[in-house]
Parts: C-alpha cells; structure tokens; sequence
C-alpha cells in the first residue's frame, strides 16, 4: 500500500454554455460558465468519475494546489489523492464552482450581457436544484453519462441528495455527510442574521457595491463570525481556547481580550478579504430554500422514491448545526423505499467542521466504501 499523496499542481478549466438555464425561482441564466478541476484520469468506458460538491464557502479546487502558489492546498486535499479515500488512481475526480459562487463561475461580479454591467443584486436566485441542473450540463460536456459517485458535506451533501432525485439514472452512489433533508427554523434564522448584517452594511448599495469601488466587509465579516461559531461544537472551543486572556488579565475594553474573539474576528477579516458578499446572500438563501419534500406535503419518503442509487449517510456526533438527527430522517427516508443504505455517526469533537477534517476512523469509513465501488 502506498503512501497518501497530493495530486500535486492542478490548473482550473472553464466551461461556457450558450443554452439559457431555466431556474426554478422563475427566472433565466442567458448563458454562464463553469470553472472546475479534474484530478485522476477519465477510464475509457467513462465510468469512474466522482463529482465533489462543496459547501457554502467551498470551490471548484478540492485538493492539490496552483503552481503559482503551493499554500493554496484544495479545502478536501485530505481525502482527495493517489491512496487517500478518494484515491485519484481510481477515480475521476471532478470539483465545480457553483452557479452564483466567487471563484470563477458566473455568479453577481460577472457582466450581465443585457446590461454591460457587473449583475449586482440583479443575480438570479439559484437553488440547490439549479446547481445539480448545471452540473449535469457540464457532465454532458465531459462525456459523462452516469457517476459512480456524487459526494459532498453540509451544502455539498444536499446537492448529493438532489442528484439522486433530478437525476437517479445517473448516480450508482451517493455520499451525504454531515447534512439535512431541510434546514431548521433555527438555521434560517442563523442564515438570516449573517445576511442581516451584510444588508445593513453601509457600503451594500442595494447589492452594487461594485459600482461604488468598495466593499461591505463589515457585514461580511459579522456573518462569517456568527457562521463560524455554529460550525464548532462548545467542546472544540473550549479546548481551544476556553476562557484565555490575551493579556492575562482583563482591561475592561471592547477591544480583543479573550482568545475567541480573536480567532472570530482574524477568521471574518480573512473571509472578507475573498468572498462575495452577493454571493454569501445567495448561498445562504439557497440552503434556507432546499426541501425535497415540499412538494410531497412534507413526506420526505415519498420524496425519496425517485432515489435508485446506493448511499452512505455519514453525521458527526457534536454537529449540532446539522445533527446526526437530521441524517438519520435520511435514511429512514431510504429505508421506507428500500434503498441500499449505510449510515454512521462518527465519534469526533470538532462540531461541523468535522467533515473536512482528518479524522481516522471518518476517512477509514470512506476509504472502505469507495473501495467497494465498481468501475
């Protein structure tokens, strides 16, 4: 058995599509472009290819890094690679930027031809279901008639879900880790206070900051903050940093003192310094909209009949955003209609977040059920 390796310097590639998207809020895509990255090689009876979906601040580069910059580590490089779980010696692994996203796709800083303009607030909404419909566009353009796997962890893992009901003939697998049928009331509500803060910045302008040359960074950096928070589990943070003064001792100031509130604050500057505001609105607003039994008056298992394909469910025992409660409606949702199911709940302390860690027995899980797909 090899060592795990990175798969190395990758390049991303774009791909332009002229046929309108119709999007299931009423409205129309013209025409848009999709950045992605490939990673492993495409068997001659194109049946090894894996799609990677990510999460809210996700992209299309999932592992190995740019040649220009070898700190730019893909955000699952842990899991992606020649003798890692999804071992590129195998599979063809592909990663995608959403429609809407900031790292390439079309999404609001994109020129919209009607108007010469960068699109603003004037950017469509999309939804889970209008990013698989893409995805699917961009799997023709590939030769890919049918995956032996969908994958993907929070956001990620609804759009899994969504392939196997817009498209079961397509899917042989689907991983869905770390994820929910539907977000709660109470994720709505966290969803609605980070784009609160971003609507009431001073520098928003109604969504076309770009016109006016400048950024709302303060509210973007107040929705990462709170995101963030909901991302740990209270165990993680208080192993982390606890109560820990920076400076021993308290001043009595409104300026840092405590550990986490300079970690909050270092990880909202961060975020701020790259991410799209427009798009972190459209982001949250297409989590809050994801319910595949909406239309079968709530009966999740009714929704997932349409489903043929064989799952691995995977929740994470201190997620308390997306809890192992929610994956279990899942699977019993698949049980109900006889599906090939196998589901865990991963013993791991790090909340959330835990999806894209290194964690043993998370990626030993992995590894064994990749293993067992035929290609």
């Amino acid at each position: 058995m090899i060592q795990p390796q990175s798969v190395g310097v990758v390049s991303a590639q774009r791909a332009r599509f002229t046929e309108p998207l119709q999007l299931k809020s009423g409205g129309s895509l013209p025409e848009y472009e999709l950045v992605y990255e490939t990673y492993g090689e495409l068997n001659a009876a194109r049946s090894n290819a894996v799609l990677v979906c990510h999460a809210l601040s996700g992209s299309h580069h999932v592992a190995g890094h740019y040649a220009e910059d070898a700190r730019d580590v893909g955000w699952w490089d842990n899991l992606v690679g020649p003798g890692k779980p999804l071992d590129t010696r195998k599979f063809f692994v592909i990663g995608v930027n959403n429609l809407g996203g900031c790292h390439g796709s079309t999404g609001p800083s994109s020129i919209n031809p009607a108007t010469g303009k960068m699109w603003g607030a004037d950017f469509p909404f999309v939804t889970v279901e209008d990013w698989v419909a893409a995805q699917a566009r961009l799997a023709d353009a590939l030769g890919i008639e049918r995956f032996a796997a969908v994958i993907g962890g929070s956001l990620g893992g609804m759009q899994a879900l969504s392939w196997t009901l817009q498209y079961p003939e397509r899917v042989a697998h689907a991983l869905v880790i770390a994820s929910a049928p539907k977000l709660t009331a109470q994720n709505i509500a966290f969803n609605e206070v980070a784009r609160q803060a971003i609507l009431s910045d001073p520098d928003f302008h109604g969504g076309h900051y770009y016109e006016h040359g400048v950024v709302p960074a303060r509210g973007l950096k107040l929705a990462r903050m709170i995101g963030h928070i909901t991302y740990l589990s209270d165990d993680a943070m208080g192993e982390k940093f606890g109560r820990s003064l920076r400076h021993g001792k308290a001043v009595y100031s409104y300026d840092v003192e405590f550990e986490i509130e300079s970690y909050l604050r270092y990880q909202g500057d961060k975020f701020a310094g790259f991410f799209d505001a427009n798009t972190y609105l459209l982001i949250t607003k297409a989590l809050d909209y994801f319910d595949p039994a909406f239309e079968y008056g709530g009966n999740l298992a009714a929704a997932l009949a349409r489903a043929t394909a064989d799952f691995l469910v995977v929740s994470f025992s201190t997620d308390w955003r997306f809890s192992p409660a929610r994956s279990r409606e899942i699977v019993y949702g698949l049980l109900h209609n006889r599906r090939n199911v196998s589901y865990a709940e991963i013993d791991c302390p790090a909340g959330h977040d835990s999806f894209l860690l290194d964690d043993a027995q998370y990626h030993a899980l992995l590894a064994a059920y990749f293993d067992r797909i035929e290609v």
